[in-house]
Parts: C-alpha cells; structure tokens; sequence
C-alpha cells in the first residue's frame, strides 16, 4: 500500500500512472481547447507538447515510453498511408505519383543544396544532406485528412504515393552521405545496400499477404487479428532497418501489401484506425512537441538565421512542387492545397537525418572541439522548421481538405438522399455461424453513403408461442447488430411472426421496400435444386428485388479473385444496373479483382463503366452454358464465384440454370459462391426516375447503357 506522504509530485513526474493519465487529458482537452481558436487538433497536440516537455514547465521527460509510443504512432502514420490507399486509384495514377515524387525530391535537394553551400557557408557534404531533409516530409496532416473522408481523393493518392518515393530517396541519400563521412563508401557497400533492399522488399510485398491470408483463414478472433497486423507492421519496419532504410519505408510498404486484406468497410480497419487515431498518433505528436526549445532562439542570432533559411527553404521549394504538380495535371487550388499540406510538414525522416548528421564528428577544432557534419545551428533550426512547416501543413491541408469536402459533398448530395430513399438490404439470419459474414457482405455491397440501410430478420412461426424462440432470435439479432456496430453501421433489427418464412421475408420486403436481399446458406449445407425451386415460385415470384443468395467457406477478405458469369441478354433486363453496382462495390471496397464471363454485349457495357474507376477487371467471352464446367478448370484458390441466374420466361433465362445446384455441390463446393437473381418483372410498381437513380449516381459514363435500359422500359 502505498501512504500519500509517499507520493512523489517533484518535477518532472515520475510516477508512471500520473504520467500516463496527464498525456491522455492532454490527448482529450488540447484539441478541444485549441479548436475553438480554429487550431487544427495536430498543432494542438505538439504545443501541448512543448508546453509539458522538459523545455516548457518540464512536467514530464521525454523518456523512453513517450519515444516508445512515439515511434508506434509515427508509424502508425505510414501504415495507415498504404493501407487506405486505393490501390485501383493508386495503380491509376502511378505515373502522376512517380511525377510528384521527383518534383518534391529535386526541387527541394536543389534549392537546399545551393543555399547551404552559398546562403549558410556550409560544405557541399553537408549541403546536400540539409537538402535531403528538405526533401523528405511526413504525412502528418494525414490522419486529418482521413477524418475528413477525402482519402481517396486523387490529390491524396498522388501525395502518398510521392511520399514513398520522396522519402526512400532523401534516406538513400542520407546513408550515402554518412557512409562517405566515416570513409565507408566500397563498392561493396552499393551492392549489400542494394541487395538488402530486394530481399526486404520481396519479404513485405510478396510474403506478408500469403501470411495474413493464411492467419485470417485459421483464425476469426478480433484481438488476435489485430495483434497480428501490428506485428507484421513493426516485422516490416525492422526489416526496413536492417536493409539500411528507415523505418517508415517498412510501415508503409507493410500497408500496401495487406491492404486487400483489410478492407475498408471491415472490423478490423475499424479498430486499427481507432486505436491508431485514440492513442498512438496523438503520443507521436506530443513526442515531436517535446523537442522544441523556444528559448535557443532568444540566446543565438545564428541558429535564428538558420532556422529561417531552412524553414524558407523547405517551405518555398514543396510549395514550388505541389504548383507543378497542379499545373501539370491540371488539378483545383484545394487539390494543390492538399498535396502542399501532406508533403510540408517535416518531422520523423529530418529528425533522423539531423540526429545521424549531428553524430557524425569529421575532426576537432584547435580548442578539442568537435566539428560535427550537423552543428548545433542546424540542430536547433531543424526544431523550428518541424514545428512552422507542421503548423503550416496542418493549416494549408485543412483549409483544402474543407473545400474537397464541401464539393464532394454538394455533388453527392442529391444521390445521397436517393440511394439512402431506395437502398434497403434485407438480410434474414437463422445460423449464428454465418451472422458476422452476411453482415459483412452486406457492408460491402451496399452504397458507403447509407449508414442506415442494414436490416436484419428472424421469422419465428405465428403458430409457436414458444418463449425461447423469441430469446434465440433476439440473440441473433444482437450479434448482427454488434458486427454492423463494429464496421460503423447501424443495423435495424426485425423479429416477424408469420405462416412460413418465405411468406414472412415477402411481407417484410414490401413493408419495408426492400431493395436487395441476402440468404445465407449455411456453410458446410449444400444448394438444392428444391431450395431453388421454392425460393423461385415463393419469394421472387412475389417480390421483384435484387436477390443474392451466399455461402461462404472463408472470409470475405481473404478472396483473392470473384469470377461473375452472366447469361446471354442480361445486359438487356431491367435489373442489370442493380446487380453490376453491387458486385462493383464487392471490387471497390475488397480490392480483389473481378473477372466476367459474359457475351460480347455484356462486357461491352462493363467495359464502358470500367473506363473512369480503377478496378482490376478482366474479361472473358462465354456463353455455352451446357458447357458450364469449363469454368471449374479456372478456378484457383482463394476464388470466389458468382452466378447471375433468372426466373424463367424471362430473356435471359436458359434451361441449363436448373444445373446450377448440382454443379456447386459437386465441383465447386470448396469455394465461396453466390447466386444473383436480378429485377425482372413487375415494372409498373416502379418510376423510371427511381429505378436509374442508384446505377446513374453510382457510375460516370453510362449514356449508351442508360439509352438501352431506357428504350427497354418503354417498350414493356
């Protein structure tokens, strides 16, 4: 027990539990506080920091567990980077990434170059590494952008794709230069650098995503998965270490390769964005706020005149590559804002180059004074460009990221209203092994607009006033809710009783205005031609919705490839639009590349629509459906398939579908698989305005389509 006379409140702080308590007030109340003088929250945070660390009122040191935490959260920043990128966008916009990171790595070691060898008198050793860390910058406005839901905005795209860029070259040119200090430049050391390199990076990209899909298989704990990303987080940031880069490089690359892994709309994403931006990230910040000391330049006019030049330099020369970068493909002022906000501020790569650069000692002064490759000027005005170019950043990123926003938003306003009006997915649930996975697939395919378009139903027949069957059902319904709740949706919980369960889901549709319907089969049961049967003359006889019916036999995430086969005439039903943007956004949201089988005027139509979106699609000519196991042999694992089928005496029907079961049992029972029954019938129950609303917001160039669909309804 530990007596009050025992405590210790002498300065700095050494109890660890008041420690840690004042760093999570200071995480609570700073933001606030600051953000009603319109601070933005991460300037906040290294003020606070400034204000608590040894060279304000000294409550707390910057010791070992706030450069622990500190270092999580600065690569928490990196990962995050390359785990929210969208890879079609990123794929699609390489060229421009490529472009701005030898905008913003040039530029930069130029302008620095030439003012420490003219401006500061520096030698050009030392020039060119003050000029490196002009060039590297780290995304810390990045979190703030992503709260403002523009992270896949193509100015953000381009940014962090040029940051990689930017910062493994200025960290290249950081280890060449100490190594040429200490006499250590060999042939033999280009060659281990480069070597190192490969294997690293062959180690993250290629076996990381077969290591995290084998875990996700083996293990559904959320805790466990989540230990386990963070692991292979700090496995890539070490491994970045001993190949002779930084860190960041290994963070972000980790990102990059489990980013189809993680998807955007899953758990799991949830919870690292949350812990990352509850905790990790705002102790980096405060770290970074500690290292300032405001008195130095109150003491040295040459550290003041330093740190102007640099500030100036750093500031000038990003600003100079975010214009160019505009300029060159023609983006908006707030998109230029953005770039010049993200690349401005400098913090972890520049605090590694000035630490390294002023441990490096090249002689001795007549007086036995050591003559460092960085002084103390250079030292000390690294500390007050961090904190001007972060403020500047902070501002400059918010100022843009608003005004994203706000367009995004006036655009997406009308479509937003429609999609949230006409979009209800229905989800009956019975098995307690397939909840968590039909919620998850219906997060996924459902527009990321609506947050309210999720309802889960348990039928319970009217003839049983059993007691228990009521407590099991609302059982159910909770674990549905409590995995919706985890992806940041909410879920509307529905207990029928009705004669029988296709009657209950029919009055539930038409109730409601059921959109979409999921029915998830359980996964180790099989389909039969029955099931079909009574699913046919019952429910979609009665209901005209988008109708997909699931099983799953691994998660949602660990799908590499979804194979969509489609009959003839099914670009021409009325449906078509509905069924493709939700397998559109099961690619968008996953990552995983989609392949349709289809006739000419169906991949016509899909190719139209790829045009403007980077997904990875491939397409393939099929239409022999009495042939239908051809498309076992191209089936790999990790494969899923999906296969648009129709009621009968529509056009795209063919009597071959009545195989469909038999063929899942038999030959494609190892995969995941899903039948689509688009809208076919009942085209008085709906406006035309209402139909194309969802598929016309939700996709750009869609005349041809829209022209066809149109003509067809007038028609009938």
């Amino acid at each position: 027990m530990i007596l009050a006379s025992e405590l210790n409140f002498s300065l700095p702080l050494q109890n660890p539990v008041l420690k840690f308590s004042i760093i999570l007030f200071i995480i609570l109340f700073a933001p606030l506080l600051l953000n009603r003088i319109r601070v933005p929250q991460l300037i906040g945070l290294i003020i606070a920091g400034a204000v608590i660390g040894p060279n304000g009122f000294h409550l707390l040191e910057r010791e070992s567990s706030v450069i622990l935490f500190g270092t999580v959260g600065l690569l928490y920043i990196m990962f995050l980077a390359g785990l929210e990128i969208d890879l079609g966008d990123f794929k699609k916009n390489k060229d421009k990434s490529i472009v701005f990171g030898l905008y913003t790595f040039l530029i930069p070691m130029g302008l620095g170059t030439l003012a420490g060898i003219y401006v500061l008198g520096f030698g050009w050793m030392t020039s060119v590494l003050l000029a490196s860390m002009f060039a590297s910058h780290t995304l810390i406005a990045y979190p703030l952008i992503s709260k403002m839901g523009i992270a896949k905005n193509k100015a953000v795209n381009i940014t962090v794709g040029g940051t990689m860029i930017t910062d493994t070259l200025a960290l290249l040119v950081l280890a060449v230069i100490a190594g040429m200090a200490v006499g250590e430049i060999t042939n033999d050391f280009w060659i281990r650098l480069g070597i190192s390199m490969v294997i690293f990076a062959g180690i993250v990209i290629f076996i990381f995503p077969l290591l995290g899909r084998w875990f996700f298989k083996k293990y559904d704990d959320n805790i466990s998965q989540y230990i386990f990303v963070l692991g292979l987080v700090f496995l890539a940031s070490f491994l970045a270490e001993a190949a002779g880069v930084e860190a960041i490089i290994g963070a972000f690359l980790a990102g990059l390769a489990l980013n189809r892994l993680i998807p955007h709309t899953s758990p799991l994403m949830n919870r690292i964005e949350f812990v990352g931006n509850a905790l990790f990230i705002p102790f980096f910040l405060i770290g970074v706020g500690m290292l300032i000391d405001v008195r130095v330049f109150f003491v040295d006019v040459q550290t003041i005149f330093v740190a102007v030049v640099m500030t100036v330099v750093a500031t000038f020369s990003k600003y100079v590559a975010a214009m160019l970068t505009q300029k060159t493909y023609s983006l908006s002022k707030a998109q230029r804002d953005v770039i010049f906000g993200l690349s401005n501020a400098q913090a972890a790569a520049t605090l590694a180059a000035v630490l390294v650069g002023y441990q490096i000692i090249l002689g001795e002064t007549p007086e036995g004074e050591p003559i460092r490759l960085l002084n103390e000027a250079v030292l000390n005005g690294t500390i007050l460009m961090i904190l001007v170019t972060c403020t500047i950043a902070s501002f400059v990123a918010q100022r843009g990221g608003a005004q994203i926003a706000l367009e995004e938003m006036d655009a997406d306003a009308e479509k937003t209203s429609d999609e949230e009006a006409t979009e209800k997915i229905l989800i009956p649930i019975n098995y307690p092994e397939n909840i968590e996975e039909l919620i998850n697939l219906g997060v996924t395919i459902k527009s990321q607009k609506s947050q309210h378009s999720l309802i889960a139903l348990n039928i319970i027949p009217s003839d049983n006033d059993d007691v228990k069957l009521e407590k099991d059902a609302k059982k159910l319904l909770e674990k549905a809710t409590i995995a919706a709740a985890a992806t940041d949706n909410q879920l509307t919980e529905l207990i029928r009783y009705d004669s029988n369960i296709v009657q209950g889901i029919t009055n539930v549709v038409k109730e409601q205005k059921v959109s979409d319907i999921i029915l998830g089969l359980h996964k180790h049961a099989g389909l039969s031609g029955s099931f079909l049967g009574n699913l046919t003359e019952g429910i979609l006889s009665k209901v005209n919705t988008t109708t997909l019916i699931y099983r799953f036999t691994q998660p949602l995430n660990t799908i590499e490839r979804y194979i969509i086969v489609a009959p003839e005439n099914a670009e021409k039903e009325i449906g078509f639009p509905f069924w493709l943007l939700r397998v559109w956004n099961i690619g968008r949201n996953t990552g995983a590349k989609l392949v349709f089988y289809g006739t000419k005027g169906l991949i016509r139509y899909v190719k139209e629509i790829h045009k403007n979106h980077g997904l990875e699609v491939e397409y393939r000519e099929f239409s022999e459906w009495e042939d239908f196991l051809i498309i076992s042999r191209d089936m790999r694992e990790n494969d899923a398939l999906f296969v648009v089928l129709s009621r009968k005496n529509e056009i795209s029907f063919t009597p071959y579908m009545d195989n469909i079961p038999k063929y899942l049992n038999k030959y494609f029972k190892a995969y995941n698989f899903g039948l689509i029954y688009p809208m076919q019938q009942g085209l008085s129950e709906f406006k035309a305005g209402n139909i194309f609303s969802p598929f016309v917001n939700s996709f750009e160039r869609l005349e041809d389509i829209s022209h066809t669909l149109g003509t067809l309804f007038k028609k009938k």
